[in-house]
């Protein structure tokens, strides 16, 4: 075969696989898009978020919520529970909180306001929880009440109000806590759980438990 001949069968063979090449990306990419899921429409996917609400926890005294009425930026606001367990709000006036759960009070501030708004769309969520505590009594440094925060157990309240003093008697400290049968007494043995021993009795405190320390 001449230099001539040959260099055009080689011009000719790479033509073929080019075309070959191109076929095979358009015949790739037309699957690919039959295969492809559909993308909903960003409005579909927020109607498919429900609006968070909470139905288990009970608002106390000192709580702190945060109200947000929908376009009504005038009412919103972050607002502490009084000791009287009312809030007061515009338009709204006076509500009771204390003992309803956010949700519960999300529909009755939306009654209130239906006399001023048309189809008010109000959200409470508890920002600060100040009205769950428990208290401390005895020989330790700094009695009095604390606030329930992350799941304390009776060695984290000890250790919030300031150790033992010189006294205490660490094998006979107890919590009260009010049960549904009545008064219920569990005791706590610093001096085991400190070494590790029958670590059951080292419970996470609840609302209105009392830690007496001897």
């Amino acid at each position: 075969m001449t230099t001539k001949a040959c260099g055009c069968w080689v011009l000719k063979r790479m033509a073929v696989l080019l075309v070959g090449v191109v076929l095979i990306g358009v015949l790739v990419s037309s699957t690919s898009a039959q295969n492809a899921t559909p993308t909903a429409p960003a409005g579909d996917a927020a109607t498919a978020v429900e609006k968070p609400h909470d139905d288990s926890f009970v608002i106390g005294n000192d709580d702190v919520l945060a109200i947000n009425v929908w376009k009504e930026p005038d009412i919103s606001r972050s607002i502490p529970v009084r000791s009287d367990g009312k809030i007061s709000l515009p338009l709204v006036g006076e509500v009771q909180a204390a003992g309803l759960t956010p949700l519960k009070l999300e529909k009755d501030i939306a009654e209130r306001l239906k006399s001023y708004i048309s189809e008010p769309e109000v959200t409470v969520i508890v920002q600060q929880v100040n009205s769950q505590k428990f208290n401390i009594l005895g020989q330790v440094s700094r009695p009095g009440s604390y606030v329930i925060a992350n799941s304390p157990t009776v060695l984290d309240a000890i250790a919030l109000a300031g150790g033992f003093r010189d006294f205490a008697k660490k094998k006979s400290i107890y919590v009260l806590r009010h049960g549904a049968s009545g008064e219920v007494r569990l005791p706590f043995n610093y001096k085991e759980v400190s070494q590790g021993k029958n670590m059951a009795q080292n419970i996470k405190l609840q609302p209105g438990d009392t830690i007496i320390v001897p």
